[in-house]
């Protein structure tokens, strides 16, 4: 992982690029990734920008270089027009930018990566030399390759015995940075190679977007065979600096991957901080809500280096990356080895009904049969079955009501054997897996 990050870091990833191409090469040979190109097309206002790389980049002043735009992936605001001319200081100006919290980092324009019908040129350099520039006339270049946009998203599926599909996403733009989101990313590559050499009971799939727009096309244009047994995913973000683990809820807090990351994080024994819905990071989750997903996120969001120069892999911990890979690997072994329970029927049952007999009594304190707490968990239990609106795992049902796993797993196969639910992999748990012990997954040989 740290390998990938200091290869990688100051890499031209722009949305639409040779270095983005190049990016996507590299990490091939790490997993076999398929490649989703779009071209040529739109969707709901979002528009593929030019294929862009820059050419040469410089400012001067008095036949003296000022600022060199080659000399850092952030030093030409990406999608820069090109430009060649004479222009005063005080034009000049309008086309430079600084980031107000330090004197001497370079910050990240992205918005012309978003709205490439509206195009200017610029730079981004360190307020200090903002500062001090001297008056009189400027030559600038800006010289630019380009041609019709490809956007690029890999995708990479493990096919368990079902298809009910999890999906883990990082974006693998932001180009000369390191936690965001390279990190994510080579956490994500590193969790698929590990589980490519198991057997899975459901589908995972890890998806490299560029930051919203990828996960708009891929929802748009890619094969529906494949998008459309996505049950749910987690956003995987900036997990490489020394800030704390946070895990964002997806829309309703309630889908079976947040479930399993929360149990993952407290059987680990990692602290962390829980959000609600966007409370902490706005970037894919949003879209893949909107296309009936939900979508959790675990991130170190926030921390200091963010959207500048000095995000770079100085700041990255191979530890915290660690840390933060055997939470996702708890978190696929927890999924993986639970059944998938499934409601089959409308409305709700009469369970004491000597067709079904699938009653709990918690007893009738006014008549003076007081039930024990265990009683009044298993009515809650049987009362939440008419509720279920998705599939849930099994392992969850018995953690969150504190219930015995077996003993709730035999109560839902009395249910089962009515016709009202279905149990995938009942009997079942991932095997071979060297994730049972996650402390240890930075050293496991083994090749299964």
């Amino acid at each position: 992982m740290m390998k990938i990050v200091e290869d990688l870091t100051l890499t031209n990833r722009v949305f639409c690029s040779k270095g983005y191409d190049e990016v996507i090469e590299y990490l091939r040979k790490l997993l076999p990734f398929e490649v989703n190109g779009y071209e040529g097309c739109s969707c709901n206002g979002w528009v593929i920008p030019p294929s862009w790389d820059l050419k040469e980049a410089k400012i001067f002043h008095d036949g003296r270089l000022v600022w060199d735009g080659m000399s850092h992936p952030l030093a030409v605001i990406a999608l820069s027009s090109p430009f060649r001319g004479k222009v005063s200081k005080a034009e000049l100006l309008e086309h430079l930018y600084f980031d107000a919290r330090y004197d001497h980092v370079i910050p990240y324009h992205f918005r012309q990566l978003y709205r490439p019908w509206k195009r200017s040129w610029g730079f981004c350099l360190p307020r200090k030399l903002y500062d001090s520039l001297p008056e009189g006339d400027y030559d600038v270049v800006i010289e630019t390759i380009e041609s019709s946009g490809c956007l690029k998203v890999p995708e990479f599926t493990i096919q368990g015995r079902s298809d009910l599909c999890f999906a883990f996403v990082a974006h693998l733009d932001h180009p000369g940075m390191a936690n965001d989101d390279l990190c994510g990313c080579a956490v994500g590559v590193e969790l698929f190679r590990r589980l490519s050499r198991m057997k899975t009971n459901y589908s995972y799939k890890l998806l490299l977007v560029q930051e919203m727009t990828g996960s708009e096309f891929y929802w748009n244009f890619s094969n529906p065979k494949n998008k459309n047994k996505i049950f749910e995913g987690l956003f995987i973000e900036m997990l490489g600096s020394k800030t704390g683990l946070v895990y964002q809820q997806s829309q309703l807090g309630a889908s079976n991957i947040e479930w399993a990351l929360t149990k993952a994080l407290e059987d680990l024994k990692l602290p962390f901080r829980k959000e609600p819905f966007r409370g902490a990071v706005c970037n894919d989750e949003n879209i893949w809500e909107a296309y009936g997903v939900p979508m959790a996120s675990i991130s170190r969001f926030p921390y200091p280096e963010y959207h500048c120069d000095l995000d770079n892999p100085s700041i990255i911990s191979q530890e915290m990356m660690g840390e933060a890979l055997d939470t996702l690997l708890r978190t696929v072994t927890l999924l993986d080895s639970s059944a998938m329970v499934s409601k089959r029927f409308k409305g709700t049952i009469c369970l004491s009904n000597p067709d079904y007999n699938l009653y709990m009594d918690p007893g009738q304190p006014a008549y003076g049969e007081e039930g024990d707490e265990n009683a009044t968990r298993w009515n809650k239990l049987m009362e939440a079955i008419p509720l279920l609106s998705a599939p849930v795992c099994g392992k969850r049902l018995a953690s969150e009501f504190g219930l015995p796993e077996k003993s709730v797993m035999d109560y839902l196969a009395r249910w089962k054997e009515k016709g009202l639910l279905d149990i995938s992999f009942m009997d079942d748990s991932l095997s071979n897996s060297c994730v049972d012990h996650p402390s240890e997954t930075h050293k496991c040989k083994c090749s299964h």
